[in-house]
């Protein structure tokens, strides 16, 4: 059962990334405000559902937040500041564009940089644990998932209307046999020693 809140009386967003272990792809981030009432039973981890009950959260939530936001930072961000940072830029984007001002952040993980003058609390595995960060897991991974099948129509070879960008044997295989995409970040270890066989 996810806590509804983490304080009494104030406005909460909850924040959370998802593709920061990708090897291609932008790394997006969700803000999530939620009523203080919401009450959803399927609501977790992101990570622990299918995509068809995320897809069914995701509608939910847009409908029910009292604001919510998401944002992207780009692979070439990424290669510039490195995935830590590139998240919390991502996870700035989408606060900035929150159309209600929280007065404390959520944020998913242990490391984060100050927003402004809004405080902040960090929380490990934060997303099995808030209702609004579990919120953000799920809207940041339908609209990564969503952005990587865009991609997938341009660069097919790399499967990532399966893999969506995540370090598996076929994207592994698939970068041996045809380089690397425009897409991919280079600051990341995308040649495994590992034995492709084709």
């Amino acid at each position: 059962m996810l806590h509804s809140c983490y304080t009494s009386d104030l406005i909460e967003a909850g924040c959370d990334e998802a593709g920061r272990g990708c090897l291609a792809g932008p790394v997006f981030a969700a803000a999530v405000i939620l009523p203080r009432d919401f009450d959803e039973p399927l609501l977790n981890d992101s990570k622990k559902l299918t995509p068809k009950i995320r897809g069914h959260l995701r509608k939910i939530i847009q409908k029910e937040a009292i604001s919510y936001a998401v944002a992207s930072v780009s692979n070439k961000e990424i290669d510039r500041y490195n995935i830590l940072n590139a998240s919390i830029k991502a996870m700035h984007k989408a606060i900035r564009k929150l159309k209600v001002t929280p007065q404390l952040l959520l944020i998913d993980g242990n490391r984060f940089k100050k927003f402004e003058s809004i405080p902040h609390k960090t929380i490990v595995g934060g997303d099995g644990l808030y209702m609004s960060i579990a919120a953000a897991s799920i809207l940041a991974k339908t609209y990564r998932d969503e952005y990587m099948v865009m991609l997938d129509k341009e660069c097919p070879a790399y499967h990532w209307v399966q893999n969506k960008g995540y370090p598996t044997t076929a994207h592994y295989a698939a970068i041996a046999k045809e380089g690397i995409s425009k897409h991919h970040r280079k600051s990341f270890n995308l040649n495994p020693q590992i034995k492709i066989e084709f």
